[in-house]
């Protein structure tokens, strides 16, 4: 008996030495969108684009009582977010200036809760577009914004929203998507 129990102490003792437990670590959820497929968009618009067929519907909305200004809605329901586009004819240079000062500044406006903002130049002289890209990083309420014209008569404006409260980690994998969408769109736009 005095063996056994000999026996059983070095076994337990020997086979109970090892790794103490660990807790596993926080798994991420891994999101993954269906390969974006673009089509061209007019609807007697001034300009045209490609855009996402992901996208479930465009809202169209006068901002004034003429049609020289008008904000569209991309709307993507499965990603919670949207991209909204805010066109206005250009009447002079002193309304272009004005314009784009109002599009830096909207964009300087983040860098409140933004961890940082990455700017591209976009130059298409052949298609006469020009304009910025803006990368936000952090939890600013926007994570892209952009703006192109063609310097003369048209300017459009754009920034991606989602319909949660900014945390950049989660959002992450849905604004990288969309932000290829926004980049399509101004690849693709032919003014009018």
């Amino acid at each position: 008996m005095k063996n056994i129990i000999l026996f059983l102490l070095i076994f337990v003792t020997l086979t109970s030495c090892g790794n103490d437990p660990l807790p596993k670590p926080k798994g991420y959820l891994r999101l993954e969108y269906p390969k974006a497929e673009y089509t061209s968009y007019s609807k007697n618009l001034p300009f045209t684009f490609d855009r996402n067929t992901l996208s479930d519907t465009i809202k169209f909305k006068n901002l004034q009582d003429n049609v020289t200004s008008f904000g569209l809605n991309i709307e993507y329901k499965k990603l919670k977010g949207t991209i909204y586009l805010t066109y206005k004819a250009i009447d002079g240079q002193e309304r272009l200036i004005k314009y784009l000062k109002n599009a830096q500044n909207f964009t300087q406006e983040h860098t409140k809760k933004a961890d940082a903002i990455e700017e591209v130049v976009w130059e298409n002289p052949e298609n006469k577009v020009y304009g910025m890209f803006y990368e936000v990083g952090g939890n600013a309420a926007s994570q892209s914004q952009f703006y192109i014209t063609d310097s003369i008569n048209h300017f459009l404006t754009g920034s991606l929203y989602f319909y949660a409260k900014p945390n950049y980690d989660s959002i992450l994998p849905a604004a990288n998507y969309l932000q290829k969408d926004i980049k399509r769109i101004m690849e693709s736009v032919r003014w009018q």
